[in-house]
């Protein structure tokens, strides 16, 4: 298994920058969640310990009722998004063949969605060889898949490393990786059959806290890890006033540098002039699981790494997305419908009081309830005319939960920003179009700060086109 060189320390980097985003990766599924409805699957605290929000629910006699508001308010946004946003007829003609290539109207709406959603939204802009082909490609990047060292700047600009976890079949792991270098593609597939026999015990044991970053959940797929770090170096700026030529070399070559000079100044020439210059550079490693540095490779056409991210609002290095906002308020709505429906069916609808020594003995209970619920019907009964059959009817009672959730259904609104003007519903009928669309510049303006920063965010992509 000794086909390629390890890099121990940089694997070990990538995976702490992984574990980093554990808690924003929880965060996320859990408004993952609540948008696709499984909304009641909290765990809360009980007389009778932990158990989930839906457990508890039925337990206590309850309904689970599930309203999604989250789903509207995400479709809204993005529906908005659509309608406003610019086509793709100012870019240059290449960079409007590479958009139209990719569907990046399409990737985009999705991107919109991830990051109303977590908070987040990732891109990778590369040249390369895929299964599609050679191109310069644009792929949705999962946030679950990428790992960052910690960042505060919103552009994320103070990233050191940056990368992301693939999952591909041993035919495109060879495909993307080795090109046209047979031998490199003849010792990919030894090493990915080498893992396959030894396991989990290639698997530095120092590592293993969170085997899903080294592992695949389907074991047929190959775990290659992307890391791209920025390294500092030092090279000699020269410049030859012999062949007019500016050229660098590293370091290491300044004693040849040194020996030249010596020489044309001998021969009462020239010297070569130099400068140290410190500087950095992002480096791509591709990665096995056991650290196996499988190629090294330098950024294609820019001096930076091939992602775009941004995480919203992060402001202390915090993220909390649209929806995240409001599932305290879509918890409580769901909790008050809940309430309504239990104390509804709870109520007496049509309840019969009959007294048992009133019926004839040559009726059943059943013929009795078919007569009283039949137009027309005819119950005989026997005894004195006093304490004849009584049905009862009671209102239900809901001590306010109808204004309560009238009042939280209006704060969902405010809190998330998305008022009914931005859904396409006007607040009043009677309004003219001018004050129409005076109300939905309003609503806009609550959410122009989440929708300006992700079209920042498609801007900076679509730079790099």
């Amino acid at each position: 298994m000794n086909y390629f060189e390890t890099n121990r320390p940089l694997l070990a980097a990538a995976y702490d920058a992984w574990l980093a985003l554990a808690p924003f990766r929880r965060n996320r599924e859990r408004s993952m969640r609540f948008t696709f409805g499984s909304q009641w699957d909290d765990i809360v605290p009980t007389p009778e310990g932990p158990m989930s929000a839906e457990q508890f629910a039925v337990r206590s006699g309850r309904r689970p009722i599930t309203n999604n508001l989250l789903r509207r308010l995400v479709k809204s946004v993005i529906g908005r998004y659509r309608y406003n946003r610019a086509d793709a007829s100012t870019l240059p003609a290449d960079k409007r063949q590479t958009y139209t290539e990719n569907n990046l109207d399409e990737l985009d709406c999705r991107s919109l969605e991830e990051f109303l959603i977590s908070g987040c939204a990732v891109q990778r802009v590369a040249s390369g060889r895929t299964l599609r082909g050679s191109g310069r490609w644009v792929d949705a990047v999962a946030p679950d898949r990428f790992f960052a060292s910690p960042i505060s700047d919103p552009r994320g600009w103070d990233a050191e490393i940056v990368g992301m976890i693939h999952d591909w079949s041993l035919a495109e792991a060879v495909i993307r990786l080795a090109g046209d270098d047979m031998r490199l593609a003849a010792d990919i597939r030894s090493h990915y059959a080498a893992l396959r026999r030894s396991g989990t015990d290639a698997i530095p044991t120092s590592l293993s806290a969170d085997s899903s970053f080294f592992h695949p959940a389907d074991t047929r797929r190959c775990r290659v890890i992307e890391v791209w770090s920025l390294e500092a170096s030092e090279i000699l700026e020269c410049r030859d006033p012999l062949s007019a030529s500016v050229y660098t070399v590293p370091v290491s070559g300044l004693r040849r540098i040194e020996a030249t000079n010596r020489k044309r100044l001998a021969e009462h020439k020239k010297p070569i002039r130099y400068r140290w210059v410190p500087r950095t550079e992002w480096l791509c490693r591709w990665l096995a699981p056991d650290g196996a540095v499988l190629l090294t490779q330098r950024p294609d056409e820019t001096a930076t790494h091939p992602f775009h991210f941004r995480f919203y609002p992060l402001l202390d290095g915090r993220v909390h997305s649209l929806v995240d906002d409001v599932i305290g308020q879509q918890i409580y709505i769901n909790e008050l419908i809940s309430l309504i429906d239990h104390v509804v069916s709870c109520s007496a609808k049509g309840v019969l009081i009959f007294p048992t020594e009133r019926k004839l003995p040559d009726m059943s209970w059943q013929e009795v309830a078919s007569a009283w619920s039949s137009p027309g019907g005819i119950i005989p009964v026997k005894g004195p005319s006093s304490d004849q059959p009584e049905q009862i009817h009671s209102s239900a009672t809901f001590a306010g939960a109808t204004e309560l959730l009238s009042t939280q259904l209006k704060m969902f609104e405010d809190v998330s920003g998305v008022s009914n003007a931005l859904m396409g519903r006007s607040s009043s009928g009677n309004i003219g179009a001018e004050h129409y669309e005076g109300e939905v510049k309003n609503a806009i303006i609550a959410i122009a700060d989440l929708l300006d920063t992700f079209s920042n965010f498609i801007s900076t992509r679509n730079a790099a086109l």
